[in-house]
């Protein structure tokens, strides 16, 4: 796991801060004020509506529900460095962490029924660029404005 660099400047851009309380409730008009954010920086289309839209709302639910462990003492906080080429979100709770590498696929036909897997692989298919770090309580989601070129398999 790696920790990330957040003392680079950006480049044309903003910085901000959202502190969420553990609540499910609050999703939805988080991710509609970031969303608002953006649409006012440019960004539009299903990058925007489904892409970032679904991403975040994923990692918000799964640091509520698996980090925070539904705690409403406990918060979320959501860093975004929003810059004209792309938007980079970090979503950090206060829980203990996980692995990430140690959650099955969910599309394996063994898995198929499991519960869980199904927020992450959403992240990784939905976002440019996903990491975690520290302990694994700290995600980083990176959108790029356009369709990036198709990645190599």
């Amino acid at each position: 796991m790696t920790s990330f660099d957040r003392g680079r400047a950006l480049r044309d851009g903003t910085h901000f801060t959202l502190e969420l309380p553990t609540d499910l409730g609050l999703i939805d008009s988080a991710i509609g004020y970031l969303a608002g954010r953006l649409r006012d920086y440019g960004y539009e289309g299903s990058r925007l509506t489904l892409n970032f839209r679904v991403g975040v709302s994923e990692a918000l639910a799964n640091a509520m529900i698996y980090g925070n462990h539904r705690d409403p003492a406990k918060r979320v906080r959501v860093e975004v460095d929003l810059a004209p080429e792309q938007v980079e979100v970090v979503v950090r709770d206060e829980g203990h962490g996980f692995d990430p590498g140690r959650v099955p696929d969910p599309t394996l036909p063994e898995n198929l029924e499991e519960p869980g897997g199904r927020g992450i692989f959403l992240i990784r298919e939905l976002m440019d660029e996903v990491d975690y770090a520290g302990c694994g309580n700290c995600v980083r989601l990176v959108l790029y404005r356009a369709e990036p070129l198709p990645r190599a398999s």
